[in-house]
């Protein structure tokens, strides 16, 4: 008796062992599957319907498996083309089956970025609303390169280059992408030897968007550079990842380390010590400036490396200048070896721990 085919086989073995990894699932834990209905998301929601009909296959631990299908409203045949995945789902066996319209008339971003925020809110809403323990994502080792190469020519630093996590928090909600070190064409691969017909997306082909175009760049650096850079800048994504959170601890301790309880009346003032800041290497510096501004008030998507090069520049080539504005209304300014962070009434502040 022969046993599945390799690429099915695949992806249910990359499903199941992320079922299995730390923090494990408690047991009748709920899992949705975000499916647009491609390739990627099909092969998962497969997978996951697969390993959830027995609990043999999840290490003896029972697992419900669910689905939920967005529809972005971008084109009128997008709620037939919902309509469609969510009827796939459910013939594959996952219940509950949602299909979440959202809105993304806030274009902030460019229009893919505008969906990504819909969708993530959307998905997050949905899985506290089912009571769902993880959402599972589609991403491949493709989409992890494309992150990559993205952060890398828009200059995003090392935390953009560490492209997409396994595992995410997201308004309190835990995304899993297990499906991460595998390559689209095994996804593709197990759709057609499961006989599952996969939708195929046009605006993966509509230069209009960023990964459309980024896909026939990455074509071309294949053709010029040789088989291999899809796995090359996946293992860059996994070394800057390490690195960055790294950084992102010393950061955050130094930002504890530095901070002096806060004082005000109807603004919050929050005091960091210049001299503790001033020891510490350039890159930690730089990033426990970002969780102080945060901290303060500073909306994380808005600040900029201008942003903390200017308050940086009050730690170390202080020359009597003034205060720094930014965004959000908070304001810095350097005065009697401290830099003090004023925020805006009512602000929203980060509680202070790790990043």
């Amino acid at each position: 008796m022969t046993g599945p085919d390799p690429a099915i086989a695949a992806v249910r073995r990359a499903v199941a062992a992320d079922l299995s990894r730390s923090p494990v699932l408690p047991d009748d834990a709920l899992v949705l599957v975000a499916c647009s209905g491609g390739a990627d998301s099909l092969a998962l929601a497969a997978a996951t319907a697969f390993l959830a009909a027995d609990p043999r296959r999840t290490g003896g631990r029972r697992v419900r498996a669910g689905a939920a299908v967005v529809d972005h409203g971008w084109s009128s045949d997008s709620a037939r083309v919902a309509a469609l995945a969510a009827r796939g789902c459910t013939e594959l066996g996952l219940a509950p089956v949602r299909v979440l319209t959202v809105d993304c008339s806030d274009r902030e971003g460019g229009p893919e970025a505008a969906a990504r925020r819909a969708r993530y809110a959307a998905l997050a809403r949905a899985a506290r609303e089912s009571g769902a323990d993880a959402v599972l994502l589609g991403h491949t080792l493709d989409d992890q390169a494309e992150t990559v190469l993205l952060g890398l020519a828009r200059g995003s630093g090392a935390r953009s280059l560490a492209g997409m996590a396994d595992r995410t928090q997201r308004d309190g909600v835990g995304f899993r992408r297990p499906l991460v070190r595998l390559s689209r064409a095994i996804t593709r691969a197990a759709c057609a030897a499961a006989g599952l017909s996969p939708w195929q997306d046009p605006a993966n082909e509509d230069p209009a968007y960023a990964r459309s175009r980024l896909r026939t760049a990455m074509a071309a650096l294949e053709g010029a550079l040789g088989p291999g850079l899809t796995e090359a800048l996946a293992r860059t994504a996994e070394l800057a990842r390490e690195d960055a959170q790294a950084l992102e601890n010393l950061a955050a301790e130094l930002a504890d380390r530095a901070a002096e309880p806060g004082s005000g009346g109807g603004q919050a003032r929050n005091r960091v010590r210049v001299d503790v800041l001033a020891e510490a290497p350039d890159a930690v510096r730089r990033r426990a400036l970002l969780v102080a501004l945060r901290r303060a008030g500073c909306p994380p998507g808005a600040l900029g490396r201008v942003h903390v090069l200017a308050v940086d520049a009050l730690v170390t080539d202080w020359r009597g200048q003034g205060p720094v504005d930014l965004p959000g209304g908070v304001e810095v300014v350097r005065e009697c070896g401290r830099l003090t962070i004023v925020s805006p009434p009512h602000s929203s502040q980060e509680p202070r721990g790790r990043l």
